[in-house]
């Protein structure tokens, strides 16, 4: 597994998903890569998503998908990486790349700001389908990575919570508590955790309440 490109970009009108490819080495700090920003820190960014990672092979599939070649860091990913399918990635795996560790928090959930860069309005419930999110990370040791620098992968323990489940966690608004309760036991990011602890009280309430 290698690195394949690095990309960046600060944001512009809102967004920073127009990222570039990088000829040479990156500085990787506890909030992201420098030169990278975020459009909006309310829904992005932060230590649980400083980086995003997509893979090659999700690249074939979707360039089979749609017909057409895809340029480089289409998907608004920081890092390109060979052979990472990232639908079969769990949270708490750990990547080594170059001087710098990662850990997988969280899925892609897709937003308007990706269709638009897909030029395409249905592509918000293509992406979700196609069950290749690609994988937010936040840093646990700093450093630098630079294109074609190994990539060492180290899966989470058997058992894992997968990142194709805590995507459709996400979607499932009727999730039995013991998934949620699951899910919070995970290293997940703090955006999804919020959400699942308030989903986790309503589902307590409500369960207290039909028992009255």
């Amino acid at each position: 597994m290698l690195l394949d490109s690095v990309n960046v970009a600060m944001p512009v009108d809102g967004t920073a998903i127009a990222k570039r490819p990088q000829d040479g080495p990156v500085d990787v700090r506890r909030l992201g890569l420098e030169g990278d920003g975020v459009g909006s820190p309310k829904h992005h960014g932060g230590i649980d998503q400083a980086a995003y990672a997509y893979g090659v092979p999700d690249y074939e599939w979707w360039e089979a998908e749609l017909g057409r070649r895809l340029p480089p860091a289409m998907f608004g990913e920081n890092l390109t990486i060979t052979e990472l399918h990232s639908g079969l990635c769990s949270v708490g795996d750990l990547l080594r790349i170059g001087t710098a560790l990662f850990q997988v928090t969280s899925p892609r959930i897709p937003c308007e700001t990706l269709a638009r860069r897909m030029g395409d309005p249905g592509f918000i419930g293509r992406f979700r389908e196609a069950r290749r999110p690609g994988v937010y990370l936040r840093v646990l040791e700093q450093g630098v990575v630079t294109p074609g620098d190994p990539v060492t992968y180290e899966p989470a323990p058997a058992g894992a919570l997968s990142i194709l489940e805590l995507q459709e966690l996400f979607y499932a608004r009727e999730a039995p508590v013991a998934d949620l309760e699951r899910a919070l036991r995970a290293p997940i990011d703090v955006r999804s955790r919020r959400q699942l602890v308030r989903r986790l009280l309503n589902a307590e309430q409500l369960g207290r309440r039909s028992q009255a």
